[in-house]
């Protein structure tokens, strides 16, 4: 679940991203994994899904390499672009619960970027599809 105020847009990077709509201060969480909100899925599920559906599923959801099921964030965070240099990042909090935090000060009307490499197990295939 997003933490911070953002909106949707055409992206430079792919597609559609996440925009800041405030300014984000270094170290501000961003996003968290919010059980009954975000939707964390078995990959055997996918099965019962037709195919159109699947494929869109599988478009924002990622593989979590640590549970090895898919997570689908309920909210914009779906549109959370790929950048190696990315300004956020990912950690677990002391209470055990997966935020992403921003790396520097980010202004507002800038794009908000992650780096699927340290999250998701899927990775090389949506990066082949570009």
């Amino acid at each position: 679940m997003l933490l911070v105020k953002t909106k949707i847009g055409l992206s430079s990077i792919n597609g559609i991203g996440l925009f800041a709509d405030q300014f984000i201060s270094k170290g501000t969480p961003t996003w968290k994994f919010q059980k009954g909100f975000d939707l964390e899925v078995d990959k055997n599920n996918l099965e019962k899904l037709s195919e159109p559906a699947r494929k869109q599923f599988l478009k924002y959801a990622y593989l979590d390499i640590k549970t090895d099921k898919y997570v689908l964030c309920f909210d914009d965070a779906r549109f959370f672009n790929h950048a190696d240099d990315a300004n956020t990042v990912g950690f677990v909090s002391e209470s055990g619960d997966e935020v992403d935090v921003a790396t520097r000060d980010i202004e507002r009307g800038e794009e908000l970027t992650c780096n699927y490499r340290e999250f998701d197990a899927d990775f090389g295939v949506k990066m082949e599809k570009g």
